[in-house]
Order: structure tokens, then sequence, then C-alpha cells
């Protein structure tokens, strides 16, 4: 009996541990800007807002999905970045702020600028190893259309293909 309780206790320590490490670990937008320098690597920067409904389930449904989490830890940088935050942010020779003019609740200036001008949330926008904008990915997805995307950015199919030719490659729509 005390082998089986043993080994179930060590079953249940394994399953948190693997949980726990399958986490995405977020970033703020200096940190992850300070590890791309040290160590180059593409950024993934969720833009939401605490009410975007959408933006909870991405939460809930994609981000938390070990395959998914795993994935991004390994292969990018990730920014949680709320396009409503009032801190300011200096980054690369420029200060924003929090700017009361854009759209009905007034953004985050670099939120505004990352989506070019596209308040929709939630949004991923990639960027590569120098921090140049890959692509801005608009809406929900679920974990199995996102593996998608994300493989396309990470693999770099998107210097060659549209994201609808690469879909098509693996046969998929």
């Amino acid at each position: 009996m005390n082998r089986l309780r043993t080994l179930f206790l060590l079953s249940c320590f394994v399953l948190v541990s693997c949980s726990l490490s399958a986490q995405i670990e977020w970033l703020s937008w200096e940190e992850a800007v300070k590890k791309n320098r040290q160590q180059p690597k593409k950024i993934l920067v969720d833009v939401y807002t605490d009410w975007c409904g959408w933006c909870k389930t991405m939460d809930k449904k994609v981000f938390a999905d070990p395959v998914i989490a795993a994935y991004v830890k390994e292969h990018f940088y990730a920014v949680k970045f709320d396009a409503e935050q009032k801190e300011t942010l200096k980054y690369d020779g420029h200060t924003f702020n929090f700017n009361t003019e854009i759209g009905r609740r007034g953004s985050h200036e670099l939120a505004y600028a990352l989506l070019d001008g596209r308040m929709s949330y939630p949004s991923i926008v990639y960027l590569d190893e120098n921090r140049d904008r890959i692509s801005i990915s608009p809406g929900f997805k679920p974990a199995d259309k996102f593996i998608n995307e994300l493989n396309f950015i990470k693999g770099g199919h998107y210097r060659t293909k549209t994201y609808q030719e690469f879909l098509t490659s693996l046969g998929k729509k």
C-alpha cells in the first residue's frame, strides 16, 4: 500500500512539474527587448485589454494549452501588452504614453504603433530578431489553428509564401 501511495504522489509531482514548466513566461516590453539584445529571438506580443472577453478566452484556452505554452516558451520571447496601460515606455529613442485621443477609451501609443492604428483585441504582433514587425494577427484563434501560425512565423515561412500558401502546403485550409 505504501508503495502505491508513493507512486501516486510521485505521479502527481511529475504532473504538477510538467504543467508548471509548460507555462508561457510573460515578459514586460522592457524585459523582452533586453533579453532579445542579449540573445536574439523572435518576439510575440499579445496586445489585449482587461475588458476584452476574447482576450480572456485566448488566455484560458490557447495560451494555457501545454503544447502552445511549450512552443512559445522555446521559440519566442512573449510579451503581454495592455493596450490601455498608463505607464510611459521609452523605446528606441521614442517615448510612448497613454493617449486619450486614440479610440473611445484611449490607448497606449506603443499599442497603436504595433497595430498600425487598427485597434482590435486580441491581436498578436510578431517581431523578428531585430524587433522589426513580421505581421499583425488580429482575433481569437483556437490552439489547433494558432500552432500553425506559430510554425509559420518561427520557421520563417513568411519570407517566401503567404500564410494561406503555408496552410495549403500542410494540407490544411
